[in-house]
């Protein structure tokens, strides 16, 4: 019954006629976030945590507040334990300066996918030319899954920093992310999880998966653009230094020295996207009112038809694993013998919107390892 009605749920799809297939790029927005933005700005504009009008301590609760929600959304233990960023690029350079840079030494390890996102990728390059460490890579196998015997191998004694993705942006291969921190864990690493592609499909508690920290953008969860979530452990965040410095993030400030604020004020320096954490709450609203086992579902569904139909026409190479439920609604596929953006051109032309990257069986090749 609700199936039917979703698609009349989002504005541009009413506007346009458009079939857009770009939502692992950013997802379009539901009347009832755009209302809920709306509303803020009509009703409750403000500075949070800045002023003692009722203006802003109304500001200061929908703020709070939402930072609870949140916690309660991904099942953290305490609501400190989520710092709003700008994106999960920001989370993970956050993470990457205040843990990494701190905590590695020369000869230590990081490990991660050869699958991730350039997010969680190019800032531990960095972090090993200032530290000496080195930066190691999981790579996948021929049904585009990482191994347990890649697992086993790559992650070491000497590994300090695991991350990986939990669903590929490019493949959409699910990663068994609980059994890599258990793995991890048994070689004392901890771990980081980019969740930007899964938290919208599926649901997610930080206790079960016991991960270290934990990113996600809004954006791509039908939330506005620039509002993102670190999460990290309590005791995580109180051993590292802020990454940002400024308003609102210090507790007291000398002529030659500076006291940093409790958590989670020590990591939102400045002015925060207040209206665009107050529309993530409303988009984890909107998809709770559905329901993680309707999406889940409603994508399977799509999936496989997709998956059924694709695998007819010989013109095409498709990159999913054979394992139907160890893949998410991302489809990766070529045409062979035309070029991506020739092929994302075309497509635009008869209102289908996709996503296009250099000839993907060459990106692949660069990941097999086995």
């Amino acid at each position: 019954m609700y199936k039917e009605n979703i698609k009349k749920d989002f504005p541009i799809l009413q506007n346009k006629d458009i079939a857009y297939l770009d939502s692992g790029a950013t997802t379009q927005k539901p009347q009832y976030v755009i209302d809920k933005m709306k509303e803020f700005y009509e009703t409750y504009n403000a500075n949070p945590h800045r002023g003692a009008y009722s203006l802003s301590i109304e500001a200061t609760e929908i703020y709070e507040n939402t930072r609870a929600k949140i916690a309660k959304f991904i099942n953290a233990r305490y609501p400190e334990e989520i710092i709003f960023s700008k994106n999960a690029t920001e989370s993970l350079n956050l993470i990457a300066y205040s843990y990494g840079m701190e905590n590695l030494k020369k000869d230590d390890e990081i490990v991660i996918s050869i699958m991730e996102h350039h997010s969680n990728l190019v800032p531990w390059q960095n972090v090993c030319k200032k530290t000496g460490a080195k930066l190691n890579y999981m790579y996948i196998n021929s049904e585009f899954e990482i191994s347990d015997e890649e697992i086993e191998k790559k992650i070491t004694d000497k590994t300090k920093v695991v991350g990986i993705t939990h669903v590929s942006n490019v493949l959409g291969t699910i990663n068994n992310v609980k059994k890599i921190i258990k793995y991890a864990h048994s070689k004392n690493a901890i771990v980081i999880v980019d969740a930007s592609q899964s938290i919208p499909h599926m649901k997610i508690d930080v206790q079960d998966l016991d991960c270290d920290f934990l990113t996600f953008s809004g954006h791509k969860m039908l939330a506005p653009l620039g509002i993102g979530v670190l999460y990290a452990k309590k005791e995580l965040l109180n051993n590292m230094n802020p990454f940002l410095m400024g308003g609102d993030m210090i507790e007291y400030v000398y002529e030659q020295d500076t006291t940093f604020a409790p958590l989670p004020n020590k990591f939102e320096a400045g002015t925060q996207n207040v209206e665009g954490v107050y529309g993530l709450g409303a988009a984890i609203d909107y998809i709770q009112s559905i329901g993680y086992e309707e999406i889940e579902n409603l994508e399977k569904e799509i999936s496989l038809y997709a998956r059924s139909e694709l695998s007819k026409l010989d013109f095409i190479d498709l990159y999913i694993t054979p394992n139907e439920t160890n893949h998410s609604s991302v489809i990766s596929f070529n045409i062979k013998g035309v070029h991506p953006h020739d092929v994302a051109s075309i497509l635009d032309q008869e209102g289908v919107c996709i996503r296009s990257r250099k000839p993907l069986c060459s990106a692949v090749n660069e990941v097999f390892r086995y």
